[in-house]
């Protein structure tokens, strides 16, 4: 007798086979990483080197500040110097002396603009010994009252030497004028002699650090060496209250500047403040120079270390797409896939034991068949022994009794009748181990109406002896039940599944019922019968179909349900426990309509219960 080849079938490693490359992973995560370090790298190159720049930098303006208003201090002194000294020459002169005799104001007014002209001073003015002016001239005055105004207050202290009037800023000198010795003469009054302070002054001052410089009377700028254009914007720095020292940035249009400031309010007599500023453009540009060199160097190392990190992640990750593809074979059904024998140490050490491994589970694969097989033959022998001598002994003991010539027609009948029932399930047994031997072979598919293979099958239960009792009904539709199939075996797994319904509802006491309906769909045709029995037996429910398993029965092999799931599964279906609990018990065979590649593969796995 051939054996069912599913029952001996080749059980396949468990072997993940997702479509993807492991080496491929390896190396774009290889990629990914050495792209982060870079970036990572070159951002905190670029913090770093910003920072660093940018400290130093501060650090040159400031001394370049520092340096302009050390400047300005140097000019500043060197300028009054000349102007004291101007103005005692002024003071010695006989015929200044004479004018200042006369205490004539309209005199002194008048002949005072000689004495300007020939001073060439910005600012030049006389008054008398009670420190009332008395002549007052400047470049670009318009108000000359006002300019005496000014001139009273500012020289009534003498540590003052700023003066601020019509808008222009102007550094002065007051030089005593005396009749004779200015030891034991007579005071005639005060000859004031100043420069203005203008852009040419201050771009002196900033001139050796490259700087730009700003006097504030308060809010307002006086004099900048900016451009006009730029100059309605000094005055949102005018409030900047360091007073003296380095540190703050203001921004001025779109450009920033790091500024300087010297307090000279004491010196002037109202809030004056020089306020030097040292460009941040250069340095920006700069900073963008060694940014953008910085960047071209960091995609140059990511290309270049990209091309090696592919080169190397090649030479590592394909011994493991090659050990990959082995695993992947192996699970397969590939035992004689060649390993890879290069590689790292390591990929050769993963060779060599998946190698062992692989030998290991043929071994242990072969064993397992081999000992299943044993046990499979072993039950079926235990099953068929017990099965034909319960129906050989019937047949020997009856047919001891017909010998009897004694007996009466009556009894002679009813010994017939169990010789024939011993008989029937002789061949009933014969022929469900015929066709379960034959499982896998080619069909033999012919078109058929389903609805009558079940009414057949119907036909066939109902004149078995465990049918007896039980009222089997066919619930017919009104659909297309045309299937290609092989009409023998489909019925005789139709036959088996109403056999075990009709055994399992005779175990009822009240009405027997078994039900079955033919469902169509467009590729499947499926069988449902149903049973008002008790139930599968909850121990049963996960090996029900497989071969020999007949718990609870007193005769029969145990292949009706694995029959039926066998059939099933060579025509592209299954046979599924859809439900099962006290007075209901559901079992669904279905089938390909049609003829599939698929069909008969032997792909399927054995059907579970899908609900209880």
């Amino acid at each position: 007798m051939v054996l069912d080849i599913d029952l001996f079938r080749s059980r396949k490693v468990s072997v993940s086979t997702e479509n993807h490359t492991p080496g491929i992973r390896t190396r774009a995560l290889l990629l990914i990483s050495l792209v982060l370090i870079i970036a990572g790298t070159t951002a905190s190159s670029l913090f770093i080197i910003r920072n660093q720049l940018r400290k130093q930098v501060r650090a040159n303006l400031a001394a370049d500040l520092a340096h302009s208003v050390e400047t300005f201090q140097d000019l500043d002194a060197g300028r009054l110097v000349a102007l004291e000294h101007e103005g005692a020459l002024m003071a010695a002169l006989p015929s200044l002396k004479a004018l200042m005799t006369t205490h004539d104001p309209r005199t002194i007014t008048d002949d005072a603009a000689d004495f300007w002209k020939t001073s060439g001073n910005d600012l030049f003015a006389l008054s008398d010994s009670s420190q009332n002016i008395q002549a007052a001239y400047a470049k670009g005055a318009t108000n000359t009252d006002i300019l005496k105004r000014d001139l009273q207050a500012a020289v009534a202290d003498p540590s003052q030497h700023y003066l601020l009037s019509n808008g222009r800023l102007f550094e002065y000198s007051v030089r005593p004028l005396y009749f004779g010795r200015e030891e034991d003469g007579t005071l005639l009054g005060y000859v004031i002699s100043g420069y203005a302070i203008d852009q040419g002054f201050l771009r002196e001052v900033g001139r050796g650090a490259g700087a730009e410089a700003a006097f504030f009377a308060g809010n307002i700028v006086v004099v900048s060496t900016l451009p006009g254009g730029r100059q309605p914007d000094l005055g949102q720095i005018a409030g900047w209250q360091q007073k003296n020292g380095t540190g703050a940035i203001a921004t001025v249009g779109r450009e920033r500047y790091l500024m300087a400031s010297k307090d000279l309010t004491a010196e002037a007599g109202a809030p004056l403040r020089l306020v030097v500023m040292k460009s941040f453009a250069a340095a920006d540009r700069a900073e963008m120079e060694i940014d953008r060199l910085v960047m071209w160097v960091s995609l140059l190392a990511i290309v270049a270390g990209s091309v090696l990190m592919l080169l190397l992640a090649r030479l590592v990750t394909r011994p493991l797409e090659q050990l990959a593809a082995g695993v992947r074979a192996f699970g397969e059904g590939d035992r004689e896939y060649s390993l890879p024998a290069g590689g790292t140490e390591e990929v050769r050490y993963l060779s060599r034991v998946f190698a062992q491994m692989r030998d290991e589970i043929e071994k242990t694969h072969h064993a397992l068949l081999e000992s299943e097989r044993l046990a499979t033959i072993g039950r079926m022998a235990s099953s068929v022994s017990h099965d034909l001598r319960h129906y050989f002994a019937a047949i020997y003991a009856n047919a001891e009794f017909l010998a009897s010539p004694v007996l009466p027609a009556s009894e002679r009948a009813e010994l017939y009748e169990e010789i024939r029932i011993a008989i029937d399930g002789t061949t009933d047994m014969l022929d469900s181990l015929l066709i379960f031997s034959r499982t896998g072979s080619s069909l033999h598919r012919v078109s058929a109406d389903m609805t009558f293979l079940v009414e057949r099958a119907i036909a066939l239960v109902s004149a078995h002896p465990d049918a007896e009792g039980v009222k089997v009904i066919l619930e017919k539709g009104s659909a297309d039940t045309t299937v290609d199939v092989d009409t023998k075996q489909v019925e005789r797994a139709v036959y088996n599944l109403l056999l075990n319904a009709c055994q399992s509802a005779r175990e009822r006491s009240g009405p027997r019922i078994v039900r079955a309906s033919v469902s169509a769909e467009s590729q499947s045709m499926s069988v449902t019968i149903a049973d008002n029995g008790p139930g599968v037996p909850q121990g049963i429910r996960e090996t029900m179909f497989d071969p020999f398993v007949s718990q609870g029965k007193q005769k029969g092999t145990g292949l009706g349900l694995t029959l039926a799931w066998s059939v099933a599964r060579e025509h592209g279906g299954d046979v599924k426990l859809v439900s099962s609990r006290e007075g209901e018990t559901i079992f669904r065979l279905t089938v390909a309509r049609y003829l599939t590649e698929s069909a008969g593969n032997g792909s399927h796995p054995r059907s579970k219960v899908l609900t209880s």
